[in-house]
This record gives C-alpha cells, sequence and structure tokens, in this order.
C-alpha cells in the first residue's frame, strides 16, 4: 500500500501532514495532541514539512497557526522533489562512470588463445551486444536465417543502436547477411538503415544466398559465433566468444571471397 513515507517523510513528518488535514488550521500544541507525535519533537516535524512546501502558517496569530496544503498541491511537490533527487543521482553517477572510464584501462590483449560461451538465446544475444560495444578497431558481422527464438525485430534495433555507436567510436562496420534476414527485419530498422546507416562512412551491407553461418569478427582478433541447436533445427543453441588471432584469419579467408561477390544493400 503507498504511503507518504514512500515520496520521502518520515513517520511523524506523515502522521502531522495527515492530521492537519482532518484539523484544519491548528496550534503546534493542538496538532501535537492529534496526531500522536511527541510534543518535543513537533515544531522540528513542522518545520520540516513546512520545507517540503506541504504546510502554510499564520504567523500573525499567537500561538502560530498552521494549515495543509491541498493534496494535490502536496503530493506534485513531494514528486518533483524525488525527481531532482534522482536526477542528481543519475548525474553524480554518470560523473563517476565518466571518471571510472579514464581510469579503468584494459591492458594490450595478449597473443593467447582465451574463449567463453553463452547458452539461450538471452544470454547470446547479451554476449553479442557486450562485444560489439567493447570493439574499438573494426566490426564484421555475417548472418544467415534468423533463429526463431530471437525476436529479430527486437535485436535489430538493439543491435543498430550498438552499430551506430561504433560508427561514432570511429569504428568501421562490414555486414552480410541473406536476402531472407533482410525481409524479416522490421520497419523501423528499415528506416533507421536508409536514414542514419547508409550514408555513414565506414558502414557497409551486402547482401549473399552463399553466407550460411552467423557470426561475428571483432577487432580482427575475435570471433563470436552462433551455435545452432543440434536437437532442433533452426534454433539456438548459445554462442562462443574466441580470441584467436589465427583462427581469425582462417575466417577471413573464407569471408573475403563472398564479401566481394555480394551485392550492396538497397532498402
Amino acid at each position: 500500500m503507498a504511503d507518504l513515507r514512500d515520496l520521502g517523510l518520515s513517520e511523524y513528518e506523515a502522521r502531522a501532514y495527515r492530521s492537519l488535514l482532518k484539523t484544519g488550521p491548528t496550534t503546534a500544541k493542538e496538532l501535537s495532541r492529534a496526531s500522536d507525535v511527541p510534543m518535543g519533537r513537533i515544531y522540528d516535524v513542522l518545520n520540516s514539512i513546512e520545507q517540503y512546501n506541504l504546510v502554510r502558517t499564520q504567523t500573525a496569530s499567537r500561538p502560530k497557526k498552521y494549515v495543509a496544503v491541498e493534496p494535490s498541491t502536496a503530493l506534485d511537490r513531494l514528486l518533483e522533489d524525488k525527481k531532482r533527487e534522482l536526477q542528481e543521482k543519475v548525474e553524480q553517477y554518470q560523473s563517476i562512470v565518466d571518471e571510472l572510464s579514464n581510469e579503468l584501462v584494459a591492458s594490450e590483449p595478449v597473443e593467447e588463445q582465451f574463449w567463453t560461451a553463452a547458452i539461450g538465446p538471452s544470454d547470446t544475444f547479451d554476449l553479442l551486444l557486450e562485444r560489439l560495444a567493447a570493439a574499438d578497431d573494426s566490426i564484421v558481422m555475417v548472418a544467415a536465417d534468423p533463429s526463431p527464438q530471437i525476436d529479430v525485430r527486437t535485436v535489430g534495433e538493439s543491435v543498430l543502436d550498438e552499430l551506430e555507436a561504433a560508427l561514432d567510436r570511429g569504428v568501421p562496420v562490414d555486414v552480410l547477411m541473406t536476402r531472407t534476414l533482410v525481409d524479416e527485419l522490421s520497419a523501423n530498422v528499415g528506416r533507421r538503415y536508409r536514414r542514419t546507416l547508409q550514408s555513414r562512412e565506414g558502414f557497409d551491407v551486402r547482401t549473399s544466398e552463399r553466407v550460411t553461418g552467423s557470426f561475428n569478427v571483432i577487432d580482427g582478433m575475435e570471433v563470436c559465433i552462433q551455435v545452432p541447436n543440434p536437437l532442433s533445427s533452426g534454433e539456438i543453441f548459445g554462442m562462443i566468444d574466441l580470441k584467436d588471432p589465427d583462427f581469425v584469419s582462417e575466417v577471413y579467408e573464407e569471408f573475403h571471397p563472398k564479401w566481394r561477390e555480394a551485392d550492396p544493400l538497397e532498402l
């Protein structure tokens, strides 16, 4: 059940405001009795909710009287206070992230094999977006028919977000896909491709019916290979992320002839 404390008030503050709504203009002493807020605390509580702009005072009277602001106005003010607090937190965390981004520098990649894997559509998708976000030299994407377990319309939007971010970092992107996959993509993806990506320097998309698998090459030294489910045709099992420059060289030997023969994508 919602409570004024959820918007930042203390128990005593909430109790005092609710009581003021019932009593109308009243003194601190009378409010203490009505709200069960101890007399030794009532003035601090009233000062606090006055700072929230939840009460108005009649200072000309002796003793001073207090009246509650209308509930709709009071709730709007509490909500605005919370929004400001959250925005300040967002800015604080963004500042921390910016500072840490400059401080946390990865070591130079080592020339040795390393691999990891993701199992299932959700983890596979997360791993793909993570590795695209990590690219700082080049991205090559090769995609065959979509998996029925992954909504390519949603995935397409998220992948485009990462590709746009990569281009903003100066990372060139080459995408090779089947025409079947192009036809599966949403109208939104098509519009974004035409309006924001097609003319970008360093971005190239081609189609070929010779594409039979789905994989991504990151920075010329890392391959993310989509693994189909061996027990269910057309379903995705997972993804292997392999860092191995020698293996990447072999992948490029297979990729480049198909890329040269592929047709530029026109939507």
